[in-house]
């Protein structure tokens, strides 16, 4: 089959350049790119068809067609629109017109036919809907998160609606979801859980009411086991190595350093809540007696001595952990490190895990949960939020493969990182199993094909709605109470 991932934010190159660096370089990228490499081993054509983009900041996506080194049958094809330079994902949806057509245009002069598309996030998800308008070819959808869950969690009872729209422009995003969503032949979800709650959200859940409503396959994202193997496969590289042992000498405590680690490694979002961590780690003098405090700030040498080149939004975050860490006398017992690479985020965990670390990760709401399923194959145990997908990757039948927190309750944290510490080396051996019999990228890639091929089987083309909005070059105002009114229409 020929195969095409629609992922317009400009960002796939073979040496996966600044990764967790931007809120658009996120986990999806992980996930398009190993699934296509998986998919391409099976056999099948595939290009990953992303945004051009010709800005001096990101020399590495100039070219129009790229590759992954010593991978067959994938390509990396950029397509031009919006003008040259980069562009936030926010400011995307108004060009996805002409990046459809661009699209187009390049396979007919290649004379390629495309099989079947699928689409990632919202804006891919809609660019789908737009080929299959213009040309007929089915598409599925993997919308990673979906913006009413992060509209939920940053309103403010409405009082703060104009600031959320004109920021995150949830009106334009949450109405390109739900045209991904009615126009789909296909809902890749991670987890039960995510087909159940987030796409029957009062926002998108009427569009399940059509002739053809919605055809779901649970997909679980796998680890990387290539990069994250555990510490008795691979060891760790010397650069990591003396980077951390570097750090551990210039924020710990002599008398700690030996001592366990608790691990925070996500990207700084309000969302991801690391306060909640470092409040719990203050409040409790045992796990302080057991353990330090690992937290990551790509790009930040030494948040002690300056972080001023972070965004406005992250300083927030670090300055509210600062506060915390001066207040409760945690300095020597809290380390700050710049992690700039999966291969250097392994080598982190591999190297924790000898010193019998754990990970936690406590964000408010987290769709899935790659990180944590990372940290396991890599061989550190976990205790991460009980709000999400990871509630069904660590608990399934009664059995327990890390530890699932009330990020809510700082008590519960605690309480939950202690037991994890109490019980590491059954809670080692549970998340490594864990892993390898359920969350590997080539499982998913096959249940992505079946799942495609399936379709195509049965395939019969249906009339396509795509709001005008998106096809007007005059750009008139696309309705910015939308979800207002439907909210409000939930509460009457």
């Amino acid at each position: 089959m020929n195969i095409i991932f629609l992922n317009p934010q400009g960002n796939f190159d073979n040496a996966d350049s600044f990764w967790t660096m931007h809120p658009d370089f996120g986990g999806q990228l992980v996930y398009v790119k190993e699934i296509a490499i998986e998919m391409a081993k099976l056999g099948h054509s595939i290009d990953i068809v992303t945004r051009q983009v010709v800005d001096e900041q990101y020399p590495m996506f100039k070219t129009q067609i790229d590759h992954y080194e010593n991978v067959e049958n994938l390509r990396i094809i950029r397509i031009q629109c919006g003008g040259n330079k980069f562009l936030n994902k926010e400011l995307l949806w108004e060009h996805l017109n002409e990046w459809t057509n661009n699209i187009i245009d390049f396979y007919e002069k290649e004379n390629t036919k495309i099989d079947f598309m699928t689409g990632h996030y919202g804006d891919g998800g809609l660019a789908c809907a737009m080929m299959k308008d213009k040309k007929g070819i089915p598409y599925s959808f993997t919308g990673h998160s979906l913006g009413a869950q992060k509209f939920d969690k940053l309103n403010d009872d409405f009082k703060n609606y104009d600031e959320l729209i004109k920021k995150y422009s949830f009106n334009k995003r949450i109405i390109a979801e739900r045209t991904a969503i009615s126009n789909s032949d296909m809902i890749f979800v991670s987890t039960s859980q995510e087909r159940d709650e987030q796409y029957r959200h009062v926002l998108y859940f009427d569009t399940f009411h059509r002739k053809n409503p919605p055809n779901f396959t649970i997909a679980p994202p796998g680890a990387n086991t290539r990069v994250f193997a555990p510490i008795w496969s691979l060891n760790v590289g010397e650069e990591t190595k003396r980077k951390l042992d570097f750090t551990i000498k210039r924020d710990i405590e002599e008398s700690r350093r030996e001592l366990p680690h608790i691990v925070l490694a996500s990207r700084l979002d309000p969302k991801k809540n690391h306060i909640g961590l470092v409040k719990a780690f203050a409040k409790s003098k045992e796990l302080q007696s057991k353990s330090n405090l690992l937290i990551s700030l790509r790009g930040i040498e030494n948040a002690f001595i300056d972080y001023s080149n972070a965004k406005p939004d992250e300083i927030i975050i670090i300055d509210e952990m600062m506060e915390v860490i001066k207040e409760n006398d945690l300095l020597g017992k809290v380390m700050f490190i710049s992690i700039n690479s999966q291969f250097e985020l392994a080598d982190t965990y591999r190297y924790m895990s000898k010193l019998k670390s754990v990970f936690s990760l406590t964000a408010l709401y987290e769709p899935f949960g790659l990180a944590p399923i990372e940290a396991m194959c890599a061989g550190l145990p976990v205790a991460v939020t009980k709000y999400g997908g990871p509630a069904e990757v660590l608990e399934e039948n009664g059995k327990e493969f890390g530890v699932l927190l009330d990020v809510l309750d700082i008590d519960d944290i605690v309480s939950g990182l202690l037991k994890l510490f109490s019980s590491y080396e059954y809670y080692q051996e549970q998340g490594s199993k864990r892993v390898i019999s359920k969350y590997t990228w080539g499982a998913t890639a096959k249940k992505y094909c079946d799942s495609i091929e399936k379709v195509l089987k049965n395939y019969k083309n249906i009339k396509v709605d795509i709001p005008a909005y998106f096809y007007s070059k005059s750009k008139h105002d696309l309705n910015k109470n939308f979800i207002k009114s439907k909210l409000n229409q939930e509460v009457t």
